[in-house]
């Protein structure tokens, strides 16, 4: 007769314990989502700013690159990872890489969508020291959407083109007789 290994006896879980941890967690992040809208939006414009220093073509150009980049980048990433990530680990690691390569455009979007004080301040601090940059950036992105939506087109129709190929090629050659 052989003795099966003795698992250890299963620890009760101490909800008490999870439910503290729970309530920091929360009241952590709604204090760094307070302290970030306020912080945030006059950190990134004065960085546009320092780039930019009120030159109007500056702004355009600085906007175009990072509204561009800046989506193309994130987007195909994305794109990437769905079609060749099976594990939804990998997939959930490229959308938080994603985000994180998206960042310049969603502090830009948080400017101009923002209603808080800090994006009020955001958006006079690019009014002056970063004209053009919003609208060049939103012109940016879309190029990049753009970019990727007819690439994405050329692949899939090609891919068509040749399945006909092949259907086309096998349906000509001559059967073998024996």
């Amino acid at each position: 007769m052989t003795d099966a290994p003795r698992q250890p006896a299963a620890q009760p879980v101490d909800w008490r314990r999870r439910l503290v941890i729970a309530a920091v967690v929360l009241v952590a992040t709604v204090v760094l989502g307070l302290v970030g809208a306020a912080v945030i939006p006059r950190w990134w414009a004065q960085r546009i700013g320092d780039q930019v220093q009120g030159s109007l073509t500056a702004g355009i150009l600085v906007g175009l690159v990072y509204g561009f980049l800046f989506t193309l980048l994130p987007l195909a990433l994305l794109w990437a990872a769905f079609r060749l990530f099976g594990s939804w680990r990998a997939r959930a690691g490229a959308v938080a890489v994603a985000l994180l390569l998206a960042a310049p455009n969603l502090m830009t979007l948080g400017i101009v969508l923002g209603t808080g004080s800090g994006a009020h301040a955001g958006d006079r601090i690019l009014d002056v020291e970063g004209p053009g940059f919003r609208g060049a950036t939103l012109a940016g992105a879309l190029a990049a959407a753009g970019t990727l939506a007819g690439a994405w087109y050329l692949l899939a129709s090609r891919r068509r083109a040749w399945a006909r190929a092949r259907r086309a090629e096998r349906s000509s050659e001559p059967e073998e007789r024996p």
